[in-house]
C-alpha cells in the first residue's frame, strides 16, 4: 500500500469522521429497530446470540455449528448453547451430515417467525424511507459489503481466526 493510501485511510478512520459516525449510526439504528420488534404469541423471543445464530442459519441452510461460530464471530460453546435453546424453541433442526458433522436448518416455525419480524421491520422503515427505494438499495448494498468483509466472506477481508 502506498503512503498516500495509508494517509487516506488514517484520515478516513478519524474518530470524529464520517466512518465513525456511520458505525455509531448503524449500532444505534439496529438497537432502535430491535426495540420496535413486535412481541406476542406470534413471535418467538430470542436472545441476541440466538438472533445472530438464526441469521446465519437462515442465510446458509445446512451449515455446521463451527461455521455458524465463524461467520457470527461467536465462541463455539456459545453457539452450541444457543442451538440447544433454539432447538427447544422449535426454531432449528440438527441432522447428521457427512462423517461426524451436523447440519443445522431453520424450521417452518423459524421461517414464519422471520416473516413476521421482517414485515414489522419493513413497515417501520417504510414510514420514513418507503418512497426512496433506490437509496435503500444502495444502502443495503453498502451494508452487505460491510457484513461480508466483517464475517470474512469477502476475499479481500482480513481472515483472522475467531477467538475461542
Amino acid at each position: 500500500m502506498s503512503r498516500d493510501t495509508h494517509d487516506a485511510i488514517d484520515s478516513a478512520a478519524d474518530a470524529g469522521g464520517p466512518l465513525a459516525e456511520l458505525a455509531d449510526l448503524i449500532l444505534n439504528v439496529g438497537r432502535l429497530v430491535r426495540a420496535r420488534t413486535p412481541e406476542g404469541p406470534e413471535v418467538v423471543p430470542l436472545t441476541e446470540t440466538e438472533r445472530q445464530v438464526m441469521r446465519i442459519v437462515d442465510l446458509y441452510p445446512g451449515t455446521a455449528p463451527s461455521e455458524i461460530a465463524r461467520r457470527a464471530r461467536l465462541q463455539r460453546t456459545n453457539v452450541s448453547t444457543a442451538l440447544r435453546t433454539l432447538e427447544s424453541k422449535g426454531m432449528v433442526a440438527r441432522t447428521a451430515a457427512t462423517g461426524r458433522g451436523v447440519a443445522v436448518r431453520a424450521t417452518d416455525l423459524a421461517a414464519a417467525n422471520l416473516r413476521v419480524l421482517r414485515t414489522a421491520w419493513a413497515r417501520e422503515l417504510a414510514g420514513v424511507l418507503g418512497d426512496d427505494l433506490d437509496t435503500v438499495r444502495q444502502c443495503t448494498d453498502l451494508l452487505n459489503r460491510l457484513e461480508q468483509h466483517l464475517t470474512g466472506d469477502d476475499p479481500a477481508a482480513d481472515n483472522r481466526p475467531v477467538r475461542q
